[in-house]
């Protein structure tokens, strides 16, 4: 046994449960062993991180990087602060959970490069420097579900001082985030990083943002190349560039809140479907060409563009308790 890893009991871990519906799950309690249940990491087989693993608790660095290395099915939980300037690279089969608001990696980055099945909840992750790559990097991996985590940096620092919030690269594919507060940055989620990958990405990123709370975010809320984008449900709170399709990129916008954004949905090269969102205190409302994802294979639900801001503050970010 590393030194600073706890093992858990098995018989800990509770049942899975599904999902309320958005409205019903304003601050719940949840459990380790909780999978994804809507967005696009619910399908190529769904998304169920950890479960059926061993529970492992971990609050150093080394027990931690020891804890999520391998592909071996584990639910990983954080119970303390881990601080350094790291990049710590997650294999497959992991649930990384934070137990409660105490769970803060700073200046500790995630890369998931060539994996699958990973689930990542309930974290504040910050000050991630841009030599160590995103808060969470995504990057030739399938089937990642983000949830209620808190990514920020600050913006005292030049634009390349930090990079990407969460990135989602390389022909990833069925990735959800959801519920997450992105704030105080400057390039917020990246899918796709270059025009000049097409051959790799084409057919590949489809990503699902929902009930995410953006704030002081200067762009990419998200910005996606030639990927499909779902993102509903969320609040855009003061940002210059929010979802920005490029590349061929489809993305469809629906019950979204934008306020104080000088570009809530644009593009020149990329398309977007946007349906019932606010636009409050915003110019330039929507300057991308039709596209034509209208629907998605997976179900989900609206709250409607007046609720969304009640709804988000309520819930996103690491609220949730085990």
């Amino acid at each position: 046994m590393h030194i600073g890893i706890k093992l858990v009991a098995f018989g800990l871990l509770a049942s899975l449960s599904s999902a309320s519906p958005v409205a019903e799950r304003l601050v719940r309690r949840a459990t380790l062993g909780d999978v994804a249940t809507t967005g696009y990491a619910t399908l190529n087989g769904g998304t169920t991180g950890g479960v059926g693993g061993q529970i492992v608790e971990v609050d150093t660095l080394e027990a931690y990087i020891a804890a999520v290395g391998d592909d071996d099915p584990r639910i990983v939980v954080i119970t303390g602060p881990i601080t350094a300037s790291a990049q710590v690279l997650v294999g497959s089969n992991k649930s990384i959970i934070g137990k409660n608001q105490d769970a803060k990696l700073t200046g500790v980055g995630m890369y998931i490069l060539r994996k699958s099945n990973v689930i990542v909840r309930n974290l504040i992750i910050s000050k991630v420097l841009a030599a160590n790559g995103d808060g969470i990097w995504i990057q030739e991996s399938t089937n990642v579900w983000v949830d209620h985590c808190e990514i920020f940096n600050d913006q005292e620092h030049n634009k390349d001082f930090y990079d990407g919030l969460v990135d989602v690269t390389r022909a990833s594919d069925w990735v959800t985030i959801s519920h997450t507060y992105f704030h105080d940055h400057a390039k917020g989620s990246l899918v796709g990083h270059s025009d000049n990958n097409g051959a790799q990405d084409a057919g590949h990123l489809h990503v699902t943002y929902h009930n995410n709370h953006w704030k002081n975010v200067y762009s990419r809320g998200p910005s996606l190349r030639f990927g499909t984008g779902h993102i509903y449900n969320s609040y855009f709170d003061h940002m210059f560039e929010c979802v920005r399709p490029r590349k061929g990129a489809q993305v469809l916008v629906e019950s979204n809140y934008f306020v104080g954004a000088s570009k809530p949905i644009f593009g020149t090269d990329g398309y977007a479907v946007a349906r019932d969102n606010d636009y409050t205190d915003s110019t330039n409302h929507n300057t991308a060409p039709l596209g034509n994802l209208t629907t998605v294979p997976y179900q989900y639900s609206l709250l409607g563009s007046a609720n969304v801001v009640n709804a988000v503050l309520g819930e996103a970010g690491a609220t949730l308790t085990f």
